[in-house]
């Protein structure tokens, strides 16, 4: 087996018995012993449970039962997410690792679609954060080169896919944490719309949403066909999709008009990688046969995005109970000390304010363009240390390298758009850099068909950091 073929190869393997749940298993814990330790992207590991699960996997295989989708294939857990008998700290220092007594609804998905939950990937304390680092368990470095950051606050799962040490990683995104670390580690990383996978409390005022990254645009696919299976016991869920989205991949789009916007919404500097990203990726498109063209969008104010910053993620904070509170990073406890000086009054009035500015940002797909081009980020991977120190020194100001990082992604977070993240360019040093596309409501058919044509042409799949091969 290649450790950096698509999940949804492996599966198909595993089911036509050319190779078995526990081999393939293996040669990832063996990848993980081998390389983990230069990287840091696994803080938690259950290597005897998922070697038991692979044999009983294997013994599922050989007696010709039917079998899930992906069954026999390991895949990592966020180190935000919960599964019953397993530990949740959220990266922090102040919260035991007592186990856990509930899953949550996407990793349940996961597990009955036949997949081994295999370890736990570190993230930053609490998530809120771009960079994957923490006091409890450091940093986590980026394949690519090791003095760079993967991005957050899914940088665990990035680095760990991207150093070939599992097929696909579970993650998630509240602002740009699926994205970012995807541009960072040059995969794929796809934004699911509000709704669509299902949480039991959609985290960030439901901006927040369970997702994977992955390599291959046929995993993106496949993995949102299974954790998206709608929870009729929660408040809403999206509209069902035409046709499964795995169906998606290789389907002609017809002819779409794409807006090419390379200036940032929040008026912070893009590096010319990063613009050179999004050029790159709107010529391919062209070639393709669509329409590019520069727009210029509406976005969100400085009030609304502040209340979703000031207000919404520092209130959120308080959902997460600390054992020990004071041993949380001090720009977390700045943060949670802030929450608690607003008054409901001023959450109420910030949360009615991005209600309706989203429905007049929203109200430009379909009309001005179908599909917004962007690059990723306004600045490339960051060196480790570096805006975790910036977050800390000045907790709730501005903080110039962090803005970059997420100036481009979170207004899908506000409006719930879809949003995918293709890794198209490299710096003259070799680190990845990402463009984004950002679909209309309930729209990932559209980003799967556009992602899974330019995936041959730009060939990602097969370029991979020289010291993990």
């Amino acid at each position: 087996m290649n450790p950096f073929d698509s999940a949804v190869s492996l599966a198909q393997a595993v089911r036509s018995k050319q190779v078995s749940p526990v081999e393939v298993t293996q040669e990832y814990l063996r990848r993980v012993d081998r390389h983990d330790s230069s990287i840091n992207a696994f803080v938690w590991r259950n290597d005897d449970d998922v070697l038991r699960a692979a044999k009983d996997a294997e013994a599922a295989v050989m007696s010709d039962v039917e079998l899930p989708v992906f069954h026999g294939v390991p895949i990592p857990v966020k180190g935000l997410n919960s599964v019953a008998g397993q530990p949740n700290t959220f990266g922090s220092a102040g919260i035991s690792d007592t186990l856990r007594t509930e899953t949550d609804l996407s990793i349940e998905r996961l597990q009955q679609s036949g997949f081994l939950l295999m370890g736990r990937t570190n993230t930053p304390e609490m998530g809120p954060m771009s960079v994957t680092e923490n006091q409890r368990y450091g940093i986590t470095r980026n394949p690519w080169d090791l003095r760079l950051s993967p991005g957050g606050s899914s940088g665990g799962a990035a680095a760990a896919v991207a150093a070939g040490l599992a097929p696909v990683a579970q993650a998630s995104d509240g602002g740009g944490s699926i994205r970012m670390p995807s541009s960072s580690c040059g995969l794929v990383g796809l934004k699911p719309s509000r709704g669509r996978v299902p949480m039991r409390v959609p985290g960030w005022e439901h901006s927040a949403t369970d997702g994977a990254i992955t390599r291959h645009v046929e995993d993106a696919a496949a993995l949102l066909d299974i954790m998206s299976i709608p929870d009729l016991l929660g408040w809403y869920h999206a509209p069902a999709p035409e046709r499964p989205f795995i169906e998606e991949v290789g389907r002609d789009s017809g002819r779409l008009r794409i807006g090419l916007l390379v200036s940032a919404p929040t008026g912070v500097p893009v590096d010319d990688e990063c613009v050179a990203a999004a050029t790159s990726l709107a010529r391919v498109l062209e070639n393709l046969g669509h329409d590019v063209s520069p727009v210029q969008p509406r976005f969100f104010s400085l009030e609304a995005s502040q209340a979703f910053l000031d207000l919404i993620v520092p209130a959120a904070l308080h959902l997460t109970p600390y054992d020990e509170p004071d041993r949380a990073e001090p720009y977390l406890q700045a943060l949670r000390a802030q929450a608690l000086s607003r008054n409901a009054a001023e959450y109420a009035r910030g949360v009615a304010l991005l209600h309706l500015e989203s429905r007049e940002i929203i109200a430009q797909w379909g009309r001005d363009f179908d599909v917004l081009l962007t690059p990723t980020m306004a600045c490339t991977p960051p060196p480790v240390g570096t805006v975790l120190q910036e977050k800390n020194a000045n907790p709730t100001g501005f903080r110039m390298t962090e803005t970059q990082m997420i100036s481009f992604t979170f207004f899908a977070n506000l409006t719930g758009l879809p949003a995918i993240s293709l890794p198209v360019h490299r710096t003259p040093a070799g680190a990845p850099v990402g463009a984004q596309l950002v679909g209309a409501p309930f729209d990932e058919a559209c980003l799967i068909r556009l992602a899974s044509a330019v995936e041959p042409v730009l060939g990602w799949t097969t370029t991979l950091p020289a010291e993990f091969h």
